[in-house]
């Protein structure tokens, strides 16, 4: 008897398994990923998390908005206000995510409200595991959910955590949220801060629309310490990367440390002017309410964001190292170049950039402009040389 059964199902797999592999080959490829159109150029804004932690509110947002304003950022080019971790305290009993009532006592739709009434754009944080790094309530399976509810606040750019995510699958975490948000019918910009540890640059194409590539950036020139690596360190990490990048997906090396006051303003031009080169987004993560001229004067230079904002769109790379002294460039629209003349040395250098570096004949005469000093040099023909201060640069745009 237990013969005849075994003989019996035996038979009803062999029959069963044909007709699935069948199925499984008749049925058509799925279609590769789409890019959701956003973020054609490098995003710009201001996150409150480099300065102000878990130490938000509705007051030190519209501050920062009205700042944004008042300051010339927004003229420059500066559109979003992202609240980073620790704006939300839990779920309601149908598991909507609710923010911290006490900070935010008019809540997030009148937030993004105002923060669209002054021209800008609103961001917000979660994170793809069950808590943030701030130990609040995480997305994970509350993805849908929560997208609609940011979508109905108005949300315009979700930056999207990894933290408590264990054993999760990172392409597929950042798929889930990234389909949550386009089903909102809202246009939303994803941030993938999943710190590189599974390599997004490779996956995160069409996915989000930005990925970090290391750990957390900290306000030193150079120097890692427990998840936070210093300027110099981040930018090391960048090299190799930049043929992933693009518009609508771009290398993240993090935020903007210009004005936190751990480094000087020599080292913070530099910090701006390597990000630009890059294609970098340029994420201020100062206090604006209270923002020296210095920060100012590097955070509002038009034409150092022209250059991060190029709409060709191909990141910098570095074209020249010998030890301290470093050349990145990037090609621009309309056949120019953007160049950073980098010194990490302790004394003041000569760098010279030669156009071989920079795939130009070298015969060819470039008009040259200084994006510091703000102004015209000489012509140059074959190469330009230019002294550079100690952790400084020469930031210059060739054209023809």
């Amino acid at each position: 008897m237990k013969r005849l059964i075994y003989c019996l199902l035996l038979s009803i797999v062999s029959s069963v398994m044909p007709l699935q592999q069948a199925q499984a080959e008749a049925a058509p490829p799925r279609p590769p990923r789409q890019g959701n159109g956003l973020a054609l150029t490098p995003p710009m804004g201001w996150n409150t998390w480099n300065k102000f932690g878990c130490n938000v509110s509705e007051t030190l947002i519209k501050q920062a908005a009205d700042s944004m304003v008042s300051n010339g950022m927004r003229d420059a080019g500066y559109e979003y206000i992202v609240i980073d971790d620790c704006w939300q305290v839990g779920r309601d009993k149908d598991g909507n995510i609710l923010p911290d009532p006490v900070r935010f006592p008019s809540g997030m739709k009148a937030l993004g409200d105002y923060i669209h009434s002054k021209g800008l754009k609103f961001g917000i944080y979660s994170d793809g595991g069950s808590l943030t790094c701030g130990k609040r309530p995480g997305s994970l399976g509350h993805e849908y959910q929560d997208a609609r509810k940011y979508a109905e606040w108005g949300v315009d750019y979700l930056k999207y955590d990894w933290c408590s995510t264990y054993d999760q699958n990172a392409k597929a975490t950042y798929e889930n949220i990234s389909d949550a948000l386009r089903a909102t019918g809202r246009p939303i910009v994803l941030s993938i801060c999943e710190w590189g540890l599974h390599k997004p640059w490779e996956w995160g194409k069409n996915v989000g629309n930005l990925w970090r590539t290391t750990d957390d950036i900290y306000d030193h020139w150079q120097g890692i310490r427990t998840f936070e690596h210093g300027v110099m360190d981040i930018l090391d990490l960048q090299v190799g990367l930049e043929i992933y990048a693009g518009p609508g997906h771009w290398n993240d090396p993090d935020m903007l440390e210009v004005g936190n006051g751990k480094m000087s303003f020599e080292e913070y031009k530099s910090h701006f002017s390597l990000w630009a080169i890059l294609a970098a987004p340029l994420m201020a993560g100062n206090d604006l309410a209270n923002m020296s001229e210095e920060t100012k004067f590097i955070l509002t230079n038009k034409e150092v964001i022209a250059i991060d904002q190029d709409a060709l769109g191909i990141q910098g790379k570095r074209v020249f190292k010998n030890g301290d002294l470093e050349v990145w460039a990037r090609p621009l629209k309309g056949g120019g170049r953007a160049v950073v003349l980098l010194n990490r040395s302790l004394k003041t250098q000569a760098i010279t950039v030669d156009w071989e570096m920079l795939n130009l004949p070298e015969q060819l005469s470039m008009k040259v402009r200084d994006l510091w000093q703000k102004k015209n040099l000489a012509k140059a023909k074959g190469s330009f040389t230019a002294d550079v201060v100690s952790h400084g640069v020469v930031m210059l745009r060739l054209d023809l």
